[in-house]
């Protein structure tokens, strides 16, 4: 609890870097110009990319009703291993390139692991048995380690604290977009083989997301960046950037960047929301390390086609999308949403698994299990929402890559699990497997509440004690800015609010 005596410590230390000033140079015209010229050049990107990183690990899914499996020897649990070592290699190399990130220019990193990921996307396609394949999927798992962490935390140096939630969604909404095209490409690849038997359509697929991938990543070297790192600015630009953002009380993007403060990361470990936010990230990537790999080859165990399976993918880009867009105007509308729509998005999916479990695969419940699997689509929001609370709830730049990190081993270590449940033993229903997804989802709701709960019973406090030293609400934003700016985190900031 922050005590009265802190506060006016606290305050007492601060030395005003005239940050009121810096924002009033510029109106709000002209703030709104420069939001929507970041919006032109970073969205698409990031849609654009992280769109081709969802495809390109589930893509293994597809790949398999369309010959994998048979033309590479694979056998018992080696398919699952497919997916279990690219969280691996994530989970390894996650927080050493975390540091990358935090030590070198954002861009650049994030540019080349892209190139590098296609590169891995690429050769599968040239692969001939399980020691290739596996190879190679590490590879593609350490490549793609830091690029949704480190789209969150670009996200951050940009966009106010209202803005975060709907522009992570726009980019996180990408799969659906990369995965209609994809899936209509797969189709056409796919029908080539029932033509010419001969042909490995799988391979094919590779080759295409691959070279994608390496194009948009060639892209990216040009376009991505914080404020501080992109050339498509004006020097008064980037300025107008960095004030733009000092509300959130989290710094900009060059805050904290020189030194790596472990007193940050000792706060972590005694902080709740650290362990909130890994537990959060690994109950809800049980089900989605478990349907990357097997979502196509159950649709094919409800008794659908290869072909067949590929195209039901469609209607459930047209359901996420706009629920998607929905969840994005909520949480700018109003701040105290997310936490809420999180619980909320996990009820669907919590009957569609248990109606997936409970139904036999028999012809006549072919389509209602397709249905269950279709109300299964809106589970990945609590997990990307959370991604956006870090941002916007965490202050100290280390701290702040810490816990993100730690995000995003919860995250490995569920879709790890994910993929191992499902045991060949237990096909064609994986009845076992199901239900446990089912079980994470209840789980997930109540870590939710309890994480909401605490940030609620800190603004209370934080209020309570600001009332207390007759501090105005003008007062307290402008204090928070500035330890903001010195790279105070939450827990030393007393004039930090927490969104939920």
């Amino acid at each position: 609890m922050d005590s009265k005596d802190d506060i006016e410590i606290k305050a007492a230390e601060i030395i005003s870097s005239q940050i009121e000033d810096i924002q009033s140079q510029y109106t709000d015209e002209e703030y709104r110009r420069l939001r929507r010229k970041v919006d032109k050049y970073l969205l698409p990107l990031m849609f654009l990319c992280h769109g081709l990183q969802s495809v390109d690990k589930a893509c293994i899914g597809t790949q398999a009703t369309f010959g994998l499996r048979e033309d590479t020897g694979l056998v018992g649990q080696q398919f699952s291993w497919l997916t279990t070592i690219f969280y691996i290699a994530y989970l390894l190399f996650e927080l050493p390139s975390m540091m990358l990130l935090q030590r070198f220019p954002m861009g650049r990193v994030l540019s080349l692991y892209i190139v590098l990921w296609g590169f891995a996307v690429l050769c599968i396609g040239f692969a001939r048995d399980f020691a290739q394949l596996v190879a190679l999927r590490a590879l593609q798992g350490l490549f793609e380690c830091c690029i949704s962490p480190g789209f969150i935390l670009i996200v951050g140096t940009w966009y106010k604290t209202r803005e975060h939630a709907a522009r992570a969604l726009v980019f996180q909404v990408g799969f659906a977009g990369v995965g209609t095209f994809f899936d209509l490409t797969a189709y056409g690849i796919g029908s080539v083989s029932y033509k010419h038997p001969g042909v490995e359509s799988w391979r094919y697929m590779s080759f295409c997301l691959g070279s994608l991938t390496i194009l948009a990543g060639a892209l990216c070297m040009f376009l991505l960046g914080t404020p501080s790192e992109v050339r498509w600015l004006s020097p008064d630009e980037k300025k107008m950037a960095t004030a733009r953002i000092l509300d959130n009380n989290t710094g900009h993007d060059t805050t904290g960047t020189k030194h790596w403060k472990w007193e940050q990361v000792r706060e972590c470990l005694a902080d709740p929301i650290f362990w909130f936010a890994g537990l959060n990230g690994f109950l809800g990537s049980v089900p989605n390390g478990g349907l990357t790999a097997f979502s196509a080859i159950l649709n094919t165990t409800f008794g659908f086609t290869n072909l067949q399976a590929v195209l039901l993918n469609l209607p459930k880009y047209a359901v996420i999308v706009p629920y998607f867009a929905l969840v994005g105007w909520a949480t700018m509308k109003k701040n105290t949403l997310r936490m809420w729509l999180m619980m909320v998005s996990n009820i669907p999916p919590f009957v569609g698994f248990i109606l997936i479990a409970i139904l036999p695969n028999e012809p006549q419940y072919k389509w209602t299990k397709w249905g269950a699997s279709l109300m299964t689509v809106t589970f990945i929001i609590p997990t990307f929402l959370a991604w956006s609370i870090i941002p916007s709830n965490v202050g100290g730049r280390t701290k702040r890559t810490v816990i993100m990190a730690f995000s995003f081993l919860g995250y490995c270590s569920g879709n790890m699990v994910g993929s191992q449940i499902f045991l060949a033993k237990d096909a064609p229903r994986y009845v076992p497997a199901i239900i446990a997804c089912a079980g994470c989802l209840g789980l997930q709701m109540l870590v939710v509440l309890m994480w909401r709960t605490v940030l609620v019973m800190r603004n209370k406090r934080r209020d309570q004690s600001t009332r207390e030293l007759d501090v105005s609400e003008e007062d307290r934003v402008k204090l928070g800015k500035e330890l903001g700016e010195k790279d105070c985190t939450d827990l030393e900031n007393p004039f930090f609010r927490y969104a939920t």
